[in-house]
């Protein structure tokens, strides 16, 4: 990887050593997985010398060459290995807006962001970065958090290629939203400038308050989002209640011996053949050897009931998703979700921007772990298994989660959101690539605000045009889709 500054986890071979280089103690030896102190060289010297290479008014290009394909060929790719009976679904959706196209094409902005510039520092990215993958959920003691919350294209790769994204969406999601092209403008731009100030904030800080910062209550003065205080306020109530006994009362029946099995709900909800929903459940016998062992006697308390096909998301849709229904002695569920991990849509982009991209051990463990370094709180019961030789990544469904529509804000929030997002996305980075380098390339003025803006705009001119494309596609039978689903 070109450039990749001070990857996570590197040691250093130097002795250890007191604040002025004097020996305050015993040669101690250098530990692997342990950095050194004094560090040799400056992360925030060393991010800003990158300005030089690669300066911070660059990353408004978007040259797009003759290699990218059209919008209905990229929407066809990457339906490839998906349920293809699911596929006018995904189309449908993806049809429904240009915000709603952009959250179905990771793997095309991911072709075109790989011919921008990069400054090579690494981060773990979500990959699919876009306004609406923040919401709340809820942590082990019943407490909501509110972080990025979708990783299926997670990967190690160029920190910038996650706040492009970020920008660009909330463009599309102002558009949407009726506000005006300055407004749009501004969300983009001040997206970028929380995500600088929160870096330079972290730099600032002590390495383990900087690990565990932005708390949720700190979180809505920090980004001075008090406009969008009754939203989250009305988002989190409804979270609270987002939950698998909710679930399981709506789209479960009682069954003679007792107990309770899923109620057809097509498309959405579909109950499995016997060999599919046996496969599925043996599958979670792998699945507890990836949890701690702490968690073993909590699931040891639930039998498995029933297994049925959900379709979910917008990019998603295809892919092969299961609910598995687990009651308890008393009778009370706990639904987990058996989804499967395709590789990341970015992985064949990696490369062209300068970044190694090695195939992962298991597509579910790379969520996982991705999500895991990502996430201040992550799902306690996360892990993964194989289903039929197909990697999967399991999960809570319905885990008090709740979410923002960003395009359906009011045009005095979208910036909050805007800036909230921003900061979250600066701390998730941050857990994977020192803050201190980010913060020295990013700098104190808004150079690489009004860029990345100016990309976002620009992009999201891009992404309208792709979706009259498929639009156009649709209507003329090219492509089959399914509206309104």
């Amino acid at each position: 990887m070109t450039s990749d500054v001070r990857a996570e986890g590197v040691a250093g071979d130097a002795e250890v050593s007191g604040a002025a280089g004097a020996e305050t103690g015993p040669r101690l030896p250098q530990v692997p997985g342990f950095g050194r102190w004094p560090a040799a060289g400056t992360p925030k010297r060393e991010g800003k010398a990158l300005r030089a290479r690669v300066p911070r008014s660059v990353h408004a290009v978007l040259d797009l060459d003759a290699s990218r394909p059209d919008a209905v060929t990229a929407v066809e790719e990457s339906g490839r290995g998906r349920l293809p009976e699911l596929t006018p679904i995904r189309v449908g959706r993806m049809a429904a807006t240009p915000f709603a196209f952009l959250r179905g094409s990771a793997g095309l902005m991911g072709h075109d962001l790989a011919r921008t510039p990069v400054t090579g520092i690494g981060a773990q990215i979500c990959g699919d970065a876009h306004a609406a993958n923040f919401g709340l959920y809820g942590d082990a003691r019943g407490g909501l958090v509110i972080d990025l919350n979708d990783f299926d294209e997670t990967v190690r790769g160029p920190w910038e290629w996650d706040l492009k994204r970020l920008a660009a969406s909330l463009v599309l999601a102002g558009r949407e939203a009726r506000a005006d092209e300055g407004v749009c403008r501004a969300a983009a731009h001040d997206a970028v400038g929380a995500y600088r100030r929160t870096m330079r904030l972290l730099a600032k800080l002590p390495a383990l308050d900087a690990w565990n910062a932005i708390a949720d209550e700190e979180l809505v003065s920090h980004t001075d989002a008090h406009d969008l205080v009754g939203t989250l306020q009305r988002v989190a109530e409804k979270a609270r209640s987002n939950t698998s006994g909710r679930f399981a009362a709506k789209s479960t029946e009682r069954t003679e011996d007792g107990g309770r099995r899923f109620v057809d709900a097509p498309p959405v909800l579909r109950r499995v053949p016997d060999a599919e929903a046996s496969a599925v459940a043996a599958s979670l016998e792998q699945y507890l050897a990836t949890l701690p062992a702490d968690r073993h006697p909590l699931l040891a308390r639930y039998a498995v009931h029933d297994v049925a096909f959900r379709v979910v998301g917008t990019g998603s849709v295809g892919t092969r998703s299961y609910v598995v229904l687990l009651l308890d002695h008393r009778g009370e569920p706990l639904v987990l979700q058996v989804k499967e991990a395709r590789p990341s849509a970015l992985t064949p982009h990696l490369l062209a921007a300068g970044f190694d991209a090695p195939e992962p051990e298991h597509e579910g463990r790379r969520v996982v772990e991705g999500q895991k370094r990502m996430q201040v709180i992550s799902d306690n019961l996360l892990g993964w298994t194989t289903v039929d030789g197909r990697p999967y990544q399991v999960r809570q469904f319905r885990n008090r989660k709740g979410s923002v529509d960003p395009a359906a804000l009011a045009a005095d929030q979208i910036d909050d959101y805007a800036r909230m997002t921003g900061a979250l996305l600066a701390r998730a980075h941050s857990h994977s690539a020192d803050p201190r380098l980010i913060a020295g390339y990013c700098g104190k003025n808004d150079e690489l605000d009004e860029a990345v803006a100016a990309f976002a705009v620009a992009y999201a001119d891009r992404t309208e045009a792709d979706h009259t494309d498929l639009v156009a596609a649709v209507r003329a039978g090219r492509i089959a889709a399914e509206m309104g689903v």
